[in-house]
């Protein structure tokens, strides 16, 4: 069986009930949701959420939820492996007997179903315990720079400084969007990132999501892919 959770605490603080808020005509959480669903190789869609209003709008989307998660799981400390091996060891004790399970963060309104696909695809090929979306840095990482007080700027790797940007190795970084994973990797709270394989996705598609500038971008970003989709070719 795959299951696919979708953490959502009712806490954000930067972005006040950013899971449920409007993003281009529909709650944000409703996204992932739709793109769960439209992938059809879910057997579950669950929404592990502690705020009833949350879970009202998944369930009118078409995500479960069988249970509330504990308060001790749904603070701004709380990481993705714990809420989730919570998740599958819920389902586990309702007599849903999880393969793989894959989290969707909630905030991922550029979602691909295409990805989803391909990534489940790539776990099985290679038996590996999680697998999950990764992206090139815009900028190569080893000319990074840091500013001191005076507003004189200094490179974090001083030895890299007249090193031709085409030169330097590929750096990568967690696109955050979904984490395909099996059952018994999450429940021994293995390491995604480290145990994991990564799957390379355009950086233009990976837009974070975690302050009012960031999701003022992401709805102009949004509304540019459907002008030019609706463009005649």
């Amino acid at each position: 069986m795959n299951i696919a959770v979708i953490p959502a605490r009712g806490g954000s603080k930067r972005i006040p009930r950013k899971n449920i808020k409007d993003f281009c005509g529909r709650p944000m959480i409703a996204w992932a949701i739709s793109a769960a669903r439209e992938s059809d190789i879910f057997d579950r869609i669950i929404v592990s959420t502690d705020d009833e209003e949350i879970a009202d709008i998944a369930r009118k989307w078409g995500a479960e939820t069988p249970f509330v998660r504990p308060v001790a799981l749904a603070d701004d400390l709380t990481p993705t492996v714990p809420v989730v091996a919570h998740a599958v060891k819920s389902c586990l004790d309702l007599g849903w007997e999880a393969d793989y399970v894959c989290c969707i963060y909630p905030c991922v309104p550029f979602l691909r179903v295409s990805d989803l696909v391909s990534a489940l695809d790539l776990m099985n090929a290679r038996n590996a315990d999680f697998v999950y979306p990764v992206t090139e840095y815009v900028h190569p990482v080893q000319r990074a720079m840091r500013q001191l007080p005076s507003g004189q700027m200094q490179y974090f790797s001083p030895e890299y400084e007249l090193t031709r940007t085409q030169d330097l190795e590929k750096s990568f970084h967690d696109a955050g969007q979904f984490y395909w994973g099996k059952a018994s990797a999450w429940l021994e709270h293995k390491r995604m990132h480290t145990d994991g394989l990564g799957m390379s996705i355009p950086n233009w598609r990976v837009v974070d999501i975690d302050s009012t500038d960031d999701w003022i971008r992401a709805e102009l970003a949004y509304k540019a892919n459907i002008l030019l989709l609706s463009q005649p070719t």
